[in-house]
């Protein structure tokens, strides 16, 4: 099946952190951008002669013909300096919606696991309708190697506080002076959370060498492979 292409612009550049943004997009011409939160936009352009394209995924809930992307600037990396260099109403090509690393079973107590911007899936598929609030336990263990580098903190942190079913656990490698949080990798704190149970999906974001660490012990303490759920960033 064809990717739909879109022409779209940009309306509005969030900064989060010193090198981290959020991107807000439209579709002129469209009147819904029906997408299922998880999934992820194709964009290309050419760049120093080069026709370039990378895989983003959505930030934002679905809602008329906008969605939200969020990414880190890589300083010798090509498309991400691209985008940060766009003002509002600069137009991008885009293809979408893409994936399949979404919400497999609503009423499946569910573990989501990620490291940087591999929360960034999380963030609407942890909001959307007909999950946290039906009733459906889930936990969040997000690690970042600097406490400015836990984006949609704030929003995860008010998310647990309105659902007693959903816990929310930050942890960085690097602690700021004064921090009084959760310390050290994702890993440890995932061990701990799972304990001996085997009766839960859990869902794993960030880049390919951590990705493919805890899907491997995961298969070694006895998940099914239809229960771990990846998404990888290399």
């Amino acid at each position: 099946m064809a990717l739909v292409e879109h022409r779209a612009r940009l309306v509005e550049i969030e900064e989060l952190a010193p090198g981290l943004r959020n991107f807000r997009f439209e579709l002129p011409g469209v009147e819904s951008f029906d997408f299922i939160p998880g999934q992820w936009v194709s964009m290309t352009e050419t760049i120093g002669g080069k026709k370039t394209t990378r895989a983003y995924s959505i930030s934002s809930l679905p809602g008329g013909n906008r969605f939200e992307i969020c990414l880190n600037k890589v300083e010798d990396g090509t498309f991400s300096p691209h985008l940060f260099g766009l003002q509002p109403g600069d137009i991008v090509p885009a293809k979408g919606p893409v994936g399949s690393f979404t919400v497999r079973a609503k009423d499946r107590e569910a573990i989501f696991v990620a490291t940087g911007t591999g929360v960034v899936p999380y963030r609407p598929m942890l909001k959307q309708a007909g999950y946290l609030d039906q009733g459906t336990k889930a936990t969040l263990i997000f690690g970042a190697r600097h406490a400015e580098g836990l984006m949609f903190r704030d929003e995860f942190e008010a998310l647990a506080e309105r659902h007693t079913n959903f816990k929310f656990l930050a942890t960085v490698t690097r602690p700021p002076e004064g921090w009084t949080g959760l310390t050290g990798r994702v890993q440890p704190l995932l061990w701990e959370t799972i304990g001996e149970r085997t009766d839960l999906d859990v869902y794993v974001c960030g880049l390919k060498e951590m990705v493919d660490s805890v899907r491997e012990e995961l298969r070694a303490k006895g998940f099914d492979r239809k229960q771990i759920i990846v998404e990888k960033y290399d």
